[in-house]
């Protein structure tokens, strides 16, 4: 180590996960100190990290003279858990002091009174924004504005729709936005929330409290909704969605556009739609690689997906993952047509309630399948069974035994909850 540049010790340390340990190597000798001083460019404070009999006033003082310490500063993460609230005046001479040169920032303090994040790191060069428990009010673009941010992620933060409208516009580089349990401050019964960006290109909405949700985004390739309960979503762009994940959503109206001929994946599960057909919105994505349909509940009775329009529909589908779903007696991913799954390597069924159908409907898939390698089957064990379900359960077990001798070729697993 003696005979290594101090620049590549400063790098060295700057792969440290936590600041405790970086003060701690900043005392083995002064070519160390001199390091961290002068090329360390990564510090990550976490309450986690330092003893647990540690006053706030104590952990402020740490904080405060580490980052003094250092020059140049690009990367700080603070991360204290509540036990803790700080007083602003330290928090914002950390901010002052590092804000020049900071290009990524992920920032969990409690302060009294509230620091304004956006109104002291605005109109610098951060690339990486991410707020947790904070409060972000009266967004200002005209002076809040982050010209060089790419990522943003707002987690457990309270904010008002116009206000996080204003904030996305004020990123006019933004690539990457992430909504986490947002708490959006309104005072209309039917909130609504309106963003407008033409380079996103990914967004993860989870837990977000609106009813609506209308997006403009000519660039968006990603899009992850979660834990939703809207009235509408709306996605208004140029067809360049390529990744699609649902999970845990309940939306009356949805619309991604007309064109998805870019769409690759497909991922849905515990999912339910109103109107209108969801199958309808994704059938024209020639392109589509992945398909899951897991625990998605149609209310349109007429919306019953066969494996002969799966077929058709996407040539090009490589794994297909479904949920055995009966409702009235009919099953939803049926077995018509004759067409087969001609690319389909990786397939996934599973089921919630099991029944004697189940086994032939694994059979008639993977007979569509020519080319499969790998098979899992997904199922829902209940802890009390009656005598008929301890029955289908060791009928399917034989079913699989000879399905296996049969199919050598095919890799067979199983996942049980």
């Amino acid at each position: 180590m003696e005979h290594l540049p101090v620049e590549v010790v400063g790098n060295i340390l700057a792969h440290l996960n936590a600041a405790r340990d970086v003060m701690v190597a900043s005392g083995v000798c002064r070519k160390w100190r001199t390091a961290c001083r002068k090329h360390l460019h990564s510090l990550s404070f976490n309450s986690d990290d330092f003893p647990r009999d540690m006053t706030t006033r104590q952990l402020e003082i740490v904080i405060t003279q580490t980052i003094f310490q250092t020059m140049g500063l690009q990367c700080l993460s603070i991360h204290i858990d509540c036990t803790h609230e700080f007083s602003a005046a330290p928090v914002i001479a950390w901010l002052m002091y590092t804000r020049e040169t900071l290009r990524s920032l992920s920032y969990n303090v409690r302060t009294n009174p509230n620091v304004n994040i956006l109104e002291k790191c605005g109109r610098q060069k951060l690339e990486v924004l991410d707020l947790d428990h904070n409060t972000i009010t009266g967004v200002e673009p005209s002076y809040q504005r982050f010209t060089c941010l790419k990522s943003l992620s707002l987690r457990h933060v309270s904010i008002s729709a116009l206000d996080l409208s204003l904030l996305v516009a004020a990123c006019p580089m933004i690539e990457s936005l992430a909504l986490d349990f947002l708490e959006v401050v309104t005072s209309d019964p039917q909130s609504t929330m309106e963003l407008t960006s033409h380079t996103l290109k990914s967004l993860f909405a989870k837990s977000v409290g609106v009813d609506k949700i209308i997006l403009d985004a000519d660039n968006l390739e990603v899009l992850n909704l979660n834990a939703l309960n809207l009235d509408l979503f709306e996605l208004i762009g140029k067809g360049t969605l390529k990744h699609l994940k649902i999970d845990d959503v309940s939306v009356t109206h949805m619309d991604i556009g007309e064109s998805t001929d870019h769409l690759e994946v497909v991922d849905v599960s515990n999912f339910t739609i109103v109107r209108p057909k969801l199958y309808s919105m994704i059938s024209r994505a020639s392109n589509l690689r992945m398909l899951r349909f897991w625990g998605v509940v149609f209310d349109d009775e007429d919306e019953i997906v066969d494996s002969e329009t799966i077929a058709v529909s996407f040539p090009l589908l490589r794994h297909l993952s479904l949920s055995y779903e009966l409702r009235d007696g009919l099953l939803h991913y049926s077995l018509q047509g004759s067409s087969p799954l001609e690319n389909v390597s990786v397939l996934e069924l599973g089921w919630t309630v099991i029944s004697e159908h189940f086994g032939p409907w694994v059979f008639g898939m993977i007979e569509r399948c020519p080319n499969l390698k790998k098979l899992v089957i997904h199922g829902v064990l209940s802890e009390a069974k009656t005598r008929e379900e301890r029955q289908m359960l060791a009928s399917f077990t034989s079913f699989i035994v000879c399905l296996m001798r049969k199919y050598v070729h095919v890799d067979v697993q199983f996942e049980y909850e």
